[in-house]
């Protein structure tokens, strides 16, 4: 397996890795908030920013993107990296001064300054959101405006009908800005103002999910017959008695 090094240490990485990759597969920590195992890189935070001394262009780099290489030595904690993480994360703790996340990277960090924008939405535009439900095949929310007005938003600011209910996006958003409440039988995602139906087992009464989600996998993997409408509990449990030859209605 190839190497190369980081921090004075040879570290193996499987090819098409990144930096960023072959760190934290070695046990070498680099912080990072835009990246996300499962949704490829993007380098937007530039949290994970190292010092390439040898092997590539001198200078500041994003781990994320930055492709592993042989011939590639990079360091992860020298001053100028330091340094320039503080000016970073200080720019996003403007955005959101009370992220825990962001905190505790400030804490190791130390001296970031930042003074918070008021009225800010407390987004980080990391876009791990927008990418999470482009990977459902949702697409209902992207990136609107520019500059400073930049934040991510959904077609004409209207609740969207597309929305899955998936939680995708709440559950990869690094700052917790992202709020879903389940309130009498509907699902609502603020800060989209998605609204959707909850779907509920026609024997046992339990939640199955949102009903957008469950009318799709319906329609994908067709269910006929007494197991359909079903949670997958009595699902289960209907199936085992057909299996034993009884014949069982839902209630």
């Amino acid at each position: 397996m190839p190497e190369m090094i980081i921090n004075g240490l040879a570290v193996n990485f499987r090819s098409g890795e990144t930096v960023l990759q072959a760190a934290l597969a070695g046990g070498i920590h680099i912080p990072a908030l835009c990246h996300h195992p499962g949704l490829g890189h993007f380098g937007s935070c530039r949290l994970c920013l190292v010092e390439i001394l040898a092997g590539g262009r001198p200078g500041l780099a994003a781990s994320c993107s930055l492709p592993a290489s042989e011939d590639l030595v990079v360091e992860t904690g020298t001053e100028r990296v330091v340094r320039a993480r503080r000016v970073v994360l200080g720019l996003l703790l403007a955005r959101c001064p009370d992220a825990k996340p962001l905190l505790e990277l400030a804490e190791n960090l130390g001296a970031v300054k930042f003074t918070p924008r008021p009225g800010d939405p407390g987004c980080i535009l990391c876009g791990r959101c927008v990418r999470a439900c482009r990977a459902v095949g949702a697409n209902v929310i992207g990136f609107a405006w520019r500059g400073r007005d930049r934040r991510v938003a959904v077609p004409f600011d209207q609740p969207p009908a597309d929305c899955l209910g998936c939680r995708a996006c709440e559950q990869v958003c690094p700052v917790n800005v992202i709020k879903v409440v389940e309130d009498r039988g509907r699902i609502r995602i603020f800060p989209w103002q998605s609204e959707i139906e909850m779907a509920y087992c026609r024997n046992c009464g339990a939640a199955i999910g949102p009903g957008v989600q469950a009318g799709r996998l319906q329609k994908r993997f067709p269910v006929e017959g007494p197991l359909s409408g079903l949670c997958p509990a009595c699902r289960r449990r209907f199936q085992a008695a057909l299996a034993g030859g009884l014949v069982i209605q839902p209630t």
